[in-house]
This record gives structure tokens, C-alpha cells and sequence, in this order.
């Protein structure tokens, strides 16, 4: 490759990262507000909280099929998160306009959960992938990582906003225009292949890549921890809030410890995924699902205070979602980018798996127990558990495959 081809790829990776940045920002920055929308929409139908819970539980179900990753492989990133963007704000206006349970079903469930399959991390990721080169990818990771969180801070006040001056259903309607700018970004993500890359990898058939990962230990090993990062963090995001309050927190503390979960996030993306282009990802890996276990017995034994409760949240947000770029980064080195958002597709399916039982068993615990002390027990022993199942992990790069030149 000549230094004017190089010099363009690599133009092209700066823009491919920003852009992915982007849709993620907005993909995920309006999923994180919809818990704003609960009790308008709730009280407004008159249909209990349980409904729009059923109807966000069957979103991150669908969020988690690999079937958009697949078919980027198949037909390009650039094409279905273009569609995704669409699909996601076609979801908002059915919302919007079909006031109903069924509506609530149909749009924010099935609908939003297909979009957002198509829009946030596995399809993203996947376009990022195949531009980027192998010492540089886990960073590259970390900084899309981080702009979801990024988004999360910065759309919850836009849709609290819309809500406050237009009400619930014409919120709606605002968070359909918003989604709807990323079909005009994906535009500017690269084609399913990238001709000339520095990077050139073996080309192997689909359904031989989809056999080698069924029987690669390593990658049955990342499917299973995923599992556990899935049940840790929605288990947190969803009953946190209400420990904390039945633990005497006060308002601003609970507001504080969720601000900073997401605030820390940011920073602690972006470390895991510098520091998964310099140390063994898998060592990584094992160390922040440790970290995880020991925070939530020490959450556990010391005093629950304002204090503690707002040091939680620091700290959890720091462990929040670093596994995502080693994670995702650990796929890439094992089996190349070519079917990326695929094999990702899938160990994102197991983490969407984990968050469902997270947040299921947490609300069944508790209505038997009157306590989540035993969910935090099985997330210590998750914790605990996935970060021995990752040492075993080879993430070392196949001796098979082409190295890249540095850009």
C-alpha cells in the first residue's frame, strides 16, 4: 500500500469513528431517557407501569438479536443502520399516535428494539472494525462506548424538556425527528468492504466462520461472561434507585449515584479501551468482573450512607461498560472484522439474555423476600465466577493471519 492509500485510509477510520460515535450518541442517548416517559405515559393510558415495563422488557430482547448484525455483514453497516434510523423513528411516531397498549408493544417494544439492533453497539462497531487496525481497535471501542453514555447526559434533559413543554405523546414525536438524523449519518459509513486496507485479513466463508466460533473454547468463554455483564448492570440501573431509597437515601444522593454511574462510564470506556491496545484483554476482563464482585461486598458490609451510596455509583461507573471494547475487541482478534457485528451479534444476545433474569429476578426476589439481598449475593458469585472464566480466554492474535502495517 502506498503512503497516499494509507494516508486515506486512515482519513477514513477518523471519520468512521466520529460518525459511529454519533449514531451511538443518539441511538442510545434517546433509549436512556425513555424511563422519563413511564409515569406520563402510564398515567396517561391508564394502564399501570407494568405495561410499559412488559413493553421496554420486550425491547431489549429484541435488541439483542444478532439478526441486524448479520445482515451488516451480509449487506454493510451503512445500509442498515440507515434503515435502523428510520425504522427507529417510524417506532416513535407509532408511539405517538397509537396511544394504546398494543401501540406500546408495537413501537417502543418490537419496533425501537429492531432499530436500535440496527443502530447501536454490534452494527457500529462492526463499521469501526473494518477500519480500524488491530493495536488501535480496543480504543476505538472505548471512545464509541463512551458516546453512549455521552448521549445518555445529554438526551435526558432534551426529551425531559419536550415532555415538560409538548407532554408525552408530542415528545415523542420530537425524539422521532432526532432519530431520524442517524439514517443521514450512516450515509458517511464505509461500504461492507474496504478495498486496499492496510489490514488484510484471509477471506473464509460465513458458515466456516460460524463453525470455527461454535467450537472455539475462547469464544464460548466471552459468551458466557458477557451473560453476567448483562445481569450486573441492568439488575443496578433498574432496582439501584428504589435499594437506595428503601435504604433511606436521600433524593439528590440517589440523582448523584445514577449521574455519576453514567458520568464514570465515559472515563472508564475509554481507559479499558486504551489499556485493551496494550495488555491482554482477557487479564482485563478478569480483573474488572473481580472488581465488580468486591464492590458489591463492600457496598454490602459498610454502613449504607449518602456518602457510600454516591461512592457506589463512582465506582460502578468506572466498572459500568469497559467490558464492551475489550469484549468486542476480543471477537475481532479471534476471528478478523469481515463478520464482526455478527460474532459480536451473538455475545451481545447472551449479555441482552443476562439483563433480562437482572432485572426479572430482581423485581421477583423482592416481592418474595422484601429484600434484594439475595440478588447481590448472585451477583457477587457472577462477579466472581466470570472473571475465572475469562483467564483461560486466548485472545492472542491467530499465527494464520495477516499483520497489519502501522498507519
Amino acid at each position: 500500500m502506498t503512503d497516499r492509500a494509507r494516508a486515506r485510509f486512515g482519513r477514513e477510520a477518523i471519520v468512521t469513528i466520529a460518525v459511529g460515535a454519533a449514531i451511538v450518541f443518539l441511538a442510545m442517548g434517546v433509549r436512556q431517557s425513555f424511563g422519563l416517559f413511564l409515569a406520563p405515559v402510564s398515567d396517561g393510558l391508564g394502564t399501570g407501569r407494568a405495561t410499559f415495563s412488559v413493553a421496554m422488557a420486550i425491547q431489549n430482547i429484541m435488541l439483542g438479536l444478532p439478526l441486524a448484525g448479520i445482515l451488516a455483514d451480509r449487506l454493510g453497516s451503512r445500509r442498515v443502520a440507515a434503515v435502523g434510523g428510520l425504522v427507529y423513528a417510524a417506532a416513535m411516531v407509532v408511539v405517538a399516535r397509537w396511544a394504546s397498549t398494543t401501540g406500546l408493544f408495537v413501537g417502543l417494544g418490537l419496533t425501537a428494539g429492531l432499530a436500535l439492533s440496527a443502530t447501536s453497539y454490534v452494527v457500529v462497531l462492526g463499521a469501526v472494525g473494518r477500519v480500524v487496525p488491530p493495536h488501535r481497535r480496543a480504543s476505538a471501542f472505548g471512545i464509541i462506548t463512551a458516546f453512549g453514555s455521552l448521549g445518555m447526559f445529554a438526551m435526558i434533559p432534551v426529551s425531559q424538556g419536550l415532555i415538560s413543554a409538548f407532554g408525552w405523546s408530542d415528545a415523542f414525536l420530537g425524539l422521532a425527528v432526532i432519530t431520524g438524523l442517524i439514517s443521514l449519518l450512516a450515509l458517511r459509513l464505509p461500504a461492507s468492504e474496504i478495498r486496499n486496507s492496510p489490514q488484510a485479513e484471509v477471506e473464509e466463508p460465513f458458515i466456516e466462520i460460524l463453525r470455527r466460533a461454535r467450537t472455539n473454547r475462547s469464544y464460548l468463554l466471552l459468551v458466557a461472561g458477557f451473560f453476567v455483564c448483562g445481569f450486573h448492570v441492568s439488575f443496578i440501573s433498574t432496582h439501584l434507585p428504589a435499594y437506595l431509597s428503601d435504604g433511606g437515601i436521600s433524593t439528590g444522593s440517589i440523582t448523584a449515584a445514577l449521574a455519576l454511574i453514567g458520568l464514570m462510564n465515559i472515563v472508564g470506556s475509554s481507559t479499558f479501551g486504551l489499556l485493551g491496545d496494550r495488555y491482554r484483554k482477557r487479564t482485563l476482563l478478569s480483573v474488572l468482573y473481580f472488581s465488580r464482585a468486591v464492590l458489591f461486598v463492600l457496598f454490602l458490609t459498610v454502613p449504607l450512607t449518602n456518602t457510600s451510596a454516591v461512592a457506589f455509583g463512582a465506582i460502578m461507573g468506572f466498572l459500568w461498560l469497559g467490558t464492551v471494547p475489550l469484549t468486542s475487541g476480543t471477537v475481532a482478534t479471534l476471528f478478523g472484522v469481515r463478520y464482526l457485528a455478527t460474532l459480536y451479534g451473538v455475545v451481545f444476545l447472551s449479555h441482552q439474555v443476562g439483563a433480562f433474569l437482572g432485572v426479572w429476578l430482581g423485581g421477583v426476589v423482592y416481592d418474595s423476600t422484601g429484600s434484594y439481598d439475595t440478588v447481590w449475593i448472585i451477583a457477587i458469585v457472577l462477579g466472581v465466577t466470570s472473571a475465572l472464566i475469562h483467564l483461560p480466554i486466548d485472545d492472542r492474535q491467530p499465527a494464520a493471519d495477516i499483520r497489519p502495517q502501522k498507519l
